[in-house]
């Protein structure tokens, strides 16, 4: 637990529209090794500074949180791009009996307040933001995650076309587990490592599979796995967004990690948005780059090292 009087922060809010405290710790999902705002004590931050997730269940979730472990009286500033939430901030904090001071920057609205000894709405919103079985699914999932409450066209078509894998692998991107769930039904394969930059994914993706062949590891696949080496499979729903925004080098950067472990021979086995170039970049790194099958807005490829 955090010790009583520590400055929180959450996400990557604009130093130029908000103070940043000098040692502030990090409680984001999406930053790996950040500390998880679920487990602070009542009242054990001195403040917050938040920039705030763009789903409506999901931000009014971590608002709670925030709210809930700030002492009563501490400072508490919430922003968030105007198309992001942004105009929603002031409101949304009113029903937690907050008295606001809002103003705008830079397209953002930036809400200030102080904790309030009582707060309401906490429960219903801690309540439909959280851990979740999804019905439909059979699922465990948090708003927040990535197609958290349905299978994304990307991920099915995959499933679609997807062989019966062997020996060791990883899922890079795992989300929920759907894929690895899917691969593990084959006998044959050894182990698993499901990879994910959302703490809430690995999470969800824990109480959604029971094989004692997974691993699960939360990380930023922009950065080295050393102990990801010689793998004979990679499966992928390659990312083209970071926070919101396209990034078509994000879903390169897991292509290239693919070919990085994988042994010769090795094959990844990707979903990608048809209007990505991934063919030129795949070439120089895979031996074979096949695609296997197109439809609507994907493509499905496999590429053998």
């Amino acid at each position: 637990m955090t010790a009583t009087g520590a400055a929180g922060i959450y996400g990557t809010p604009p130093a130029d529209l908000a103070e940043l405290p000098g040692g502030a710790i990090q409680f984001s999902p999406l930053m790996p090794g950040a500390s998880a705002l679920e487990h602070q004590n009542e009242g054990a931050l001195a403040s917050m500074t938040m920039l705030a997730p763009p789903g409506t269940l999901e931000r009014r979730y971590a608002i709670a949180l925030a709210l809930r472990a700030v002492t009563p009286g501490g400072a508490v500033t919430v922003l968030a791009a105007k198309d992001r939430g942004g105009t929603r901030l002031r409101k949304e904090l009113e029903t937690f009996n907050c008295t606001v001071n809002e103003t705008a920057r830079r397209h953002h609205r930036i809400a200030i307040c102080a904790r309030p000894s009582a707060l309401t709405g906490i429960d219903e919103a801690l309540s439909q933001g959280g851990p979740q079985l999804i019905g439909g699914l059979d699922l465990w999932s948090q708003p927040g995650v990535f197609s958290w409450d349905r299978v994304d066209p990307g991920t099915a078509l995959l499933l679609q076309h997807l062989p019966a894998l062997n020996g060791r692998g990883a899922d890079f991107g795992c989300g929920l587990g759907i894929l690895a769930r899917a691969i593990l039904t084959s006998e044959k394969v050894a182990q698993v490592a499901l990879v994910d930059i959302d703490r809430r994914a690995i999470e969800a993706a824990r109480r959604n599979i029971e094989d004692a062949r997974i691993s699960l590891t939360w990380a930023d696949l922009r950065e080295p796995l050393p102990e990801l080496a010689g793998l004979d499979f990679v499966v992928m729903n390659a990312p083209f967004h970071d926070g919101g925004a396209e990034d078509k080098l994000l879903a390169l950067r897991f292509v290239k990690c693919a070919a990085a472990v994988l042994r010769k021979g090795g094959t990844c086995w990707l979903v990608a948005n048809r209007h990505l170039p991934y063919e030129a970049e795949m070439k120089p790194l895979f031996k074979h780059v096949d695609l296997k099958a197109q439809t609507g807005g994907y493509k499905v490829y496999e590429a053998r090292r």
